[in-house]
């Protein structure tokens, strides 16, 4: 939703604060600075960052970033029009949970002994879907794709078979409702369309005109 909709509260995903997990959305020119005075906005209010992504997006130059923080609902909609007043930003969503399809790929790194030695490692990985990724004589690096929790479990069903190492990507989201802000930027420029491109008649002619 933007940041002028109102959101659906879901009472089993709220905890005894009022607070659940929303993704926020930014879409935005990509320009040096702006991940940094984001984060500002965040930490001046004591606010964490759970995950963080920046991507392209399905328009050309323009980035999207995906930011997942655990807030009031409140908190969140004044934080995402605090966004929205940086030059750069050109929109801001946030949605809940259940409003987005979102995923996270993580990587775990097994004993290929282990594998080889213990079937059950193997049933295990094939249980959560898995995939090798790097298979060598000292280890295999495995890639699974899921929600938090479903990585999680996996991290601790492998602790006993010697887990060497664990890491996880930040939250990747798309929003359900949503047509794609590529049409929002159509009925931007229908309204306010922008000037047409006029050629430098002296761009050519630079060593003529600036001599001295």
């Amino acid at each position: 939703m933007s940041t002028e909709d109102k959101i659906k509260y879901t009472e089993d995903t709220l905890d005894l604060d009022g607070k659940q997990e929303y993704t926020i959305t930014v879409y935005a020119e990509n320009r040096i600075g702006l991940l940094n005075r984001i984060a500002i906005i965040f930490s001046k209010r004591k606010i964490n960052i759970e995950s963080l992504n920046s991507s392209a997006s399905e328009i050309d130059g323009i980035h999207r970033f995906n930011i997942v923080i655990h807030e009031g609902y409140e908190v969140v909609r004044k934080l995402a029009r605090q966004i929205e007043k940086q030059i750069e930003v050109l929109k801001v969503y946030f949605n809940t949970n259940d409003e987005i399809i979102w995923q996270e790929l993580a990587l775990y790194k097994v004993s290929t002994d282990e594998i080889a030695e213990k079937v059950t490692v193997e049933r295990l990985l094939r249980q959560y879907g898995a995939s090798a990724v790097v298979i060598r004589k000292d280890y295999t690096v495995f890639a699974v794709t899921g929600h938090r929790e479903e990585t999680d479990a996996l991290v601790k069903a492998l602790e006993p078979y010697e887990l060497i190492e664990f890491v996880r990507s930040a939250r990747v989201a798309i929003i359900k409702d949503s047509a794609g802000f590529h049409e929002k930027l159509k009925e931007f420029e229908a309204i306010e369309p922008g000037e047409e491109l006029v050629e430098n008649e002296f761009l050519e002619k630079g060593g003529k005109i600036f001599t001295m």
